[in-house]
């Protein structure tokens, strides 16, 4: 049903690398990328991101961050967005893609705040949130 999931945020250097990599290493064989609304584009993961996914045992090498447009969305059967303000800038840049966006949070009923330049806490924080979140939709996709 879901071959495909494309992980959005702001940037595209702090959450969604960090959803990509969680989900590509829960879901083998499915096509799992992200970008960004406001990408940074080709830059690498924020250090901050970097710094909790390997405490996790999470690699965010490679990544790079690129830029959410209406192609981009048309390749994907499933896309997950950090915020509610995502799920609307999606709606306008790609409309049609609109049935297939949701909160990546959605099964714990919350947005996923952005830790760009906050502490190292900060991002413990929404890690462990976008992890739990992964879990959800694993458990939703796999069953």
């Amino acid at each position: 049903m879901f071959d495909s999931v494309l992980v959005v945020c702001t940037g595209n250097v702090c959450r969604s690398p960090i959803a990509e990599r969680l989900l590509r290493n829960l879901l083998p064989g499915k096509k799992i990328n992200s970008a960004g609304l406001a990408a940074l584009v080709d830059e690498q993961a924020d250090a901050s991101a970097i710094a909790v996914a390997e405490r996790h045992g999470l690699s965010l090498a490679g990544h790079k961050g690129k830029q959410f447009r209406s192609s981009l969305g048309q390749e994907y059967d499933l896309i997950l967005v950090m915020e509610k303000s995502h799920l609307e800038n999606i709606s306008r840049i790609s409309p049609e893609a609109r049935g297939k966006v949701m909160l990546l949070g959605h099964w714990l009923g919350q947005e996923i705040p952005d830790p760009y330049h906050k502490s190292q806490e900060a991002f413990e924080f929404v890690y462990q949130i976008i992890n739990q979140s992964c879990l959800c939709w694993v458990e939703k996709l796999s069953g």
